[in-house]
């Protein structure tokens, strides 16, 4: 099959192709160049793709193993297109609930449309592993729908919140406050709450340092 056909048997999602614009203007105010980031969840690869074109950073794709095979096939043929700014990374497997994460320490962790789709169980494990693998003042970005103490922003917030847990009760929407507090408990503080198109939100904590003052390593 030629590279031309390949590419378009890649699973391809409507959202990432949407929102990869909006994400990248939001990041360019975060990621520093030459920055290492470990992206949790890549998907489609969309959105890695995408970031190692226009960033000049190193990105790491990540995803469970059920996913690799075709993240795989998008990183190899559009991951290093002429032109680009990064570099993108081979993708790694990373299952939150597994204790092995790829080796830091990055500069970032950005998640995007994980945080409602993997079980509230999950997420301070999302947490707890981006801190490990944060350097001393790193930062933990996660893109998405939330919602504020219970309160969604929009009707069509709740609508999806509801859809999600339709399929799935271990699914839906995540509320900022308990997130919050739950990224504090493993010292990452928010220091943003950026609005985004489409109802979504990109939160920005950042790893605190260690006591006494130094940076964590």
């Amino acid at each position: 099959m030629a590279p031309e056909d390949s590419r378009v048997a890649l699973p391809f999602s409507e959202a990432c192709e949407r929102n990869k614009e909006p994400i990248l203007m939001a990041l360019r105010q975060w990621l520093e160049e030459d920055g290492r980031v470990l992206e949790v969840g890549s998907g489609t690869g969309q959105h890695a793709v995408h970031m190692s074109r226009h960033l000049r950073v190193v990105w790491q794709p990540s995803d469970r193993a059920i996913n690799l095979g075709d993240l795989h096939r998008r990183c190899q043929l559009e991951g290093q297109a002429k032109g680009s700014l990064g570099w993108l990374l081979p993708p790694v497997e990373l299952d939150v609930l597994q204790p092995l994460w790829p080796e830091g320490p990055f500069d970032a962790v950005f998640s995007a449309n994980t945080a409602h789709i993997m079980p509230w169980s999950a997420v301070p494990r999302l947490l707890e592993g981006s801190a490990q693998v944060l350097k001393g003042a790193g930062l933990l970005l996660l893109y998405g729908p939330f919602h504020d103490g219970g309160r969604h922003t929009s009707p069509s917030n709740a609508a999806f919140d509801q859809h999600l847990r339709s399929l799935d009760p271990a699914m839906g929407v995540r509320d900022v406050l308990e997130i919050t507090d739950l990224a504090a408990s493993c010292g990452l503080q928010a220091i943003d709450d950026l609005p985004m198109p489409a109802n979504n939100r990109l939160l920005v904590f950042r790893r605190e340092p260690a006591a006494g003052g130094e940076p964590q390593p």
